[in-house]
C-alpha cells in the first residue's frame, strides 16, 4: 500500500517537470533569447526584497517586513534563500541590548535581478508585439 503511494508521488513530480510551462522568448531570428525565469526571484516576497534593497543600500528586518507585509517567519524564510544562493547578505548586531538584523544586495543579487527584469521586459515586448 505504502509502495503505492510512493509511486504515484513520484509519477505526480515526473508529470510536474514534463508539464513546465516556462515562456520560451525568441529574438528576431527565431532563436531562443532566454528560457526560463529566475524562479528563485520570481516569487513576490524575494522579488520585493531584492527590489526594496536595489533602491536603498542596506534595510533592516522590521523595514522589509513593514514594506513588505510579511510576518516574521515568512520574510526569514525568504531572506535566508536569498542569503543562501549568495543574492542578499546579512549583518546581525545588537542595539540597546535588542537584536537588530540589516540585509544589503550583493554583487551577484544585482546581477541576478538585473537580468531578471531585462526578461520581464523582453516577455512585456513579446507580448505588446504578438
Amino acid at each position: 500500500m505504502a509502495d503505492r503511494g510512493r509511486a504515484r508521488r513520484a509519477q505526480g513530480r515526473d508529470r510536474w517537470e514534463e508539464d513546465d510551462h516556462t515562456p520560451q522568448l525568441r529574438d528576431h531570428a527565431g532563436i531562443a533569447s532566454a528560457t526560463a525565469f529566475d524562479r528563485l526571484i520570481h516569487e513576490r516576497v524575494r522579488l520585493g526584497m531584492l527590489s526594496a534593497l536595489a533602491v536603498t543600500d542596506v534595510m533592516s528586518f522590521n523595514d522589509l517586513k513593514r514594506v513588505l507585509e510579511v510576518t516574521d517567519g515568512n520574510l526569514s524564510m525568504h531572506a535566508r534563500k536569498l542569503e543562501e544562493a549568495g543574492y542578499v547578505s546579512c549583518t546581525k548586531s545588537f542595539r540597546d541590548r535588542v537584536p537588530h538584523t540589516d540585509y544589503r544586495t550583493t554583487p551577484q543579487g544585482r546581477s541576478a535581478l538585473e537580468a531578471y527584469l531585462a526578461h520581464m521586459e523582453a516577455l512585456i515586448q513579446a507580448v505588446r508585439n504578438g
